[in-house]
């Protein structure tokens, strides 16, 4: 799971990136935008299971997050934003826009700065959709193609919705032309999440704004509101000094913790388990995923080669204390390749040679 976070100029950013990386981070880079860090994704049942089995390795399901350098109106659409935070953005599951709303020299204008930035995308996915329908026509008028045509008709769809200043995540289409489109990695298709980035004394206020803005956001695009100094801060303390800071700040839960569980909500993202003595391990995958492509998370050879899952849910195998007694039980099951897989299934692949 890859996440960019986007922002205007001094929208403080940078500092919401310090803040999500904190003390267990590893962050790299420096000031230049372009930094990385991988935040571990805490679950409780891998916690339990590490207890279970003592395995000599636990592994957490991760999101990679990266700043970026900052949107200046003109440069995403005309392609001289830095090239590698482009390529970043581009290739981004999800992105993260920070909206400013503290004074800088300059008035707050989160909202007027979203309409930049949302236009700045879907500018650059028009340039991109005009681009490939001159090379589709020449194509054509060559050697006429079926395939080639049926993308044109796709194509001019998005183009047509873009002119109406709509966005392509709010552009219906059928699971075939999704998957047609996924290669494009078009800008203004990216799920989107926002943080309104405030000082301490504007919460409250942040909160309102935060309020109005959900009210007429294009499809859904989840809005948070919070203190980046403040969260930075709280990210480089001790676990028991972060506690008693939430506590004199009434913070009830950090930003960390909070963009988490959005990023799977905005994602549609589950996590299948595996356990053993070697590991115990969460695999983040798309709600909605077959067992055999949730087997290609953990080796493609597993996916080519699937032979059936061997399955039971967290909850029975704590419940009924382990395999054994969910066999009893009648709840551990093989399942086949087009079994949708569960969050919180505890699998095994059986594969072929």
């Amino acid at each position: 799971m890859y996440i960019s976070i986007i922002g205007t100029m001094a929208s403080g950013k940078t500092t919401l990136f310090k803040a999500l990386s904190g003390i267990n981070g590893n962050g790299n880079g420096g000031s230049n935008g372009q930094s990385t860090t991988s935040i571990k994704v805490p679950d409780e049942r891998i916690d339990a299971l590490t207890k279970i089995f003592n395995p000599k390795k636990t592994t957490y399901s991760r999101i990679e997050v990266s700043d970026t350098v900052a949107i200046r109106e003109g440069e995403v659409k005309n392609e001289t934003l830095d090239a590698k935070s482009l390529q970043q953005i581009r290739r981004s599951d999800a992105v993260l826009l920070i909206l400013r709303h503290f004074d800088n020299g300059h008035p707050a204008d989160p909202v007027g700065d979203f309409r930049r930035v949302q236009s700045e995308f879907m500018l650059a996915d028009m340039v991109q959709v005009e681009g490939r329908l001159v090379r589709i026509c020449k194509l054509n008028a060559v050697k006429p193609n079926l395939q080639l045509q049926l993308e044109q008709a796709l194509l001019e769809q998005c183009l047509a919705h873009l002119e109406s200043e709509k966005p392509l995540a709010t552009l219906s289409l059928s699971c075939e032309e999704d998957k047609k489109l996924r290669g494009f990695l078009f800008l203004s298709r990216k799920p989107m999440m926002i943080v309104i980035n405030c000082v301490e004394e504007r919460l409250d206020d942040a909160e309102d704004i935060a309020s109005q803005l959900r009210k007429w956001l294009p499809g859904h695009i989840p809005v948070l509101a919070a203190c980046g100094q403040l969260e930075a801060e709280l990210a480089t303390m001790s676990p028991e000094e972060q506690r008693q800071f939430m506590a004199e700040y009434g913070i009830e839960e950090s930003l960390r913790g909070r963009l988490i569980r959005l990023a799977y909500e905005t994602l549609g993202l589950i996590s299948f388990l595996t356990v053993g003595e070697d590991e115990c391990r969460a695999w983040p995958v798309r709600e909605g995923v077959s067992a055999q492509e949730a087997a290609a998370t953990i080796h493609t050879d597993l996916s080519q080669k699937f032979i059936r899952a061997e399955t039971v849910s967290y909850e029975d195998f704590i419940r009924l204390d382990g395999f054994a007694g969910c066999k009893k039980a009648g709840v551990w099951r093989l399942e086949g390749k087009t079994y949708v897989v569960k969050d919180g299934d505890i699998m095994s692949i059986r594969a072929g040679n």
